[in-house]
């Protein structure tokens, strides 16, 4: 039975074409062309163009932004329960010993990996895929031996679990996709693993953020957002199409439920368009798709006044040109990014950070108009100091007219390298506009620890973010600026990038490419 219609929502039938029954699964072959980021023409105010920066653009009754681990997982949860033909994930990582309430007792909320067994154990008609990036087991936080040797819980004939290795070598499978029953979708930059959950409270000192081996884990900030309707639809077909060229096995669509939106989920967005744009590399007889890279800069192009960015890493050429010129501008638009201050792994530190640093001495050059802010947010610790929050999203919001959400970082690698998805959102009328300005507002309420009203307040009132952000940035909690450097130093990109950042396959490959393809 479909649940009423919420007062902040009002919710429309999704058409002629009806919620029930089996849906035929569309040919996606007619956009999966290659298109570079075009980083020197002028962009028109209308951002989406399928087939162009996106794979399709299609309707959905409902669409929310959750902020920060908790919130996702929360969801997911209460989401997976309602699941009755079919639950698709796909991640760069996957750790079936997580707790996706870990705030909450283990007889209300078991590990993920039991959680799924007994699901498909309570619903003969339930199948649930898992696939996940066929490195992880080296390079991901997760378990790796459940995934190479597995474990009891997968021990069903309608839960798969299997390792995606159609991909180049030091290509990832990146995508983070949860899709439920052909009619809730959850996209965004969290993997089902450890290290993910977190409250928006980010306490330095939180006792339930802990680590598979028992100790805390730093702070992090993350995003993922939830669409049903057409867009969950499309998203469920992305999914079957990964898993048939991961494994070979050709699935069809199922029925369809006219409505599995989560009862306590507020919906950000109603009856509104949202945008899949896609990134693989070429291999085997599989064509490179770069829409996600492309969209990224059609919507850098087209910012008028605000174009603010929450990003894991910043170090692509194309990103820069196109801040550069902005900045250089006379009538450009503010730029603020937050981004995470110390990255963890060695490899990181060296290329995504050293390379940072120069693209924001890169941008800082370009900003003669002071126009451009970089920060990396805090908390504070019992002792007086402050922790960094690690930043995990990947999203950017241009003026109050688009919001994209993904799992593409602005990085060389996410350009044509790693497969990626990210969800887009241009509005089209004022209702929308206001959403995706209430989604950066509530963003920077978090960052900088302040009142649900003071950012949106504080921005009218000096008719800049920067100066808000300025104005309100003075608490424990907050938004730091990067160290100063100087403006002097190298702002190309280290010498190594071309192979530890590459946009695209290594061509020495040619050869595996080819045994692969027969």
């Amino acid at each position: 039975m479909a649940a009423e219609p919420r007062p902040w929502c009002r919710v429309s039938p999704l058409g002629s074409e009806g919620l029930s029954g089996v849906r035929v699964e569309q040919d996606l072959s007619h956009a999966e062309r290659v298109v570079e980021p075009d980083v020197s023409s002028a962009q028109g105010r209308r951002i989406l163009a399928p087939g162009r920066n996106c794979w399709r653009v299609e309707e959905s009754r409902n669409a929310a932004v959750l902020i920060d681990g908790a919130s996702y997982f929360s969801t997911l949860e209460a989401a997976l329960r309602r699941a009755e033909r079919s639950i698709w994930i796909l991640g760069w990582d996957f750790d079936g010993s997580i707790r996706l309430r870990p705030d909450v007792g283990p007889e209300e909320s078991p590990p993920l990996g039991p959680l799924l067994r007994s699901l498909v154990e309570a619903r003969p008609n339930l199948e649930i895929r898992i696939l996940v990036w066929s490195l992880a087991p080296v390079h991901a936080p997760g378990d790796p031996v459940p995934l190479l040797l597995g474990t009891d819980w997968q021990q069903h004939p309608r839960l798969v679990v299997r390792l995606d290795t159609h991909h180049p070598l030091y290509a990832a499978h990146h995508q983070k996709i949860v899709c439920i029953d052909d009619s809730l979708a959850f996209a965004g930059g969290m993997d089902l693993t450890v290290r993910r959950w977190d409250t928006s409270r980010h306490a330095a000192d939180d006792p339930v953020r802990l680590g598979a081996n028992g100790k805390p884990c730093a702070p992090l900030h993350d995003i993922q957002m939830a669409v049903d309707g057409k867009a969950a639809l499309a998203m469920a077909q992305l999914a079957r199409r990964r898993w048939r060229i991961a494994t070979g096995e050709k699935l069809g669509a199922v029925e369809t439920r006219q409505d599995l939106w989560p009862s306590d989920l507020m919906s950000d967005f109603c009856n509104v368009p949202v945008a899949i744009a896609r990134t693989a590399p070429a291999w085997g007889s599989e064509p490179e798709i770069r829409e996600a890279a492309a969209l990224t800069a059609d919507a850098l192009r087209a910012a008028r006044n605000r174009i603010y960015i929450e990003a894991q890493y910043m170090t692509a050429g194309f990103v820069g040109d196109i801040l550069c010129a902005r900045l250089a501008g006379p009538d450009g638009p503010e730029i603020v990014v937050v981004m995470t201050h110390q990255s963890n792994g060695l490899v990181e530190r060296l290329v995504m950070g050293s390379n940072r640093d120069r693209m924001i001495r890169r941008l800082r050059n370009a900003d003669r108009h002071g126009r451009l802010r970089v920060f990396y947010p805090c908390v504070p610790t019992r002792d007086g100091e402050r922790r960094q929050v690690l930043i995990h999203s990947k999203l950017i919001i241009v003026d109050d007219v688009f919001l994209r959400v993904g799992s593409s970082n602005l990085n060389n690698r996410s350009v044509g390298l790693d497969t990626e998805c990210d969800l887009a959102i241009e509005a089209q009328d004022v209702r929308t506009r206001r959403a995706i300005a209430n989604i950066r507002d509530r963003l920077l309420t978090e960052h900088l620890a302040v009142r649900p009203d003071d950012v949106s307040r504080a921005s009218m009132e000096t008719g800049s973010l920067i100066r808000a952000i300025d104005a309100l940035n003075r608490n424990p909690r907050g938004l730091r600026a990067f160290e100063a450097m100087d403006d002097r130093g190298p702002s190309k990109p280290i010498f190594a990038t071309r192979l530890l950042d590459p946009t695209k396959p290594f061509e020495p490959l040619w050869f595996a490419r080819r045994v692969h393809s027969r």
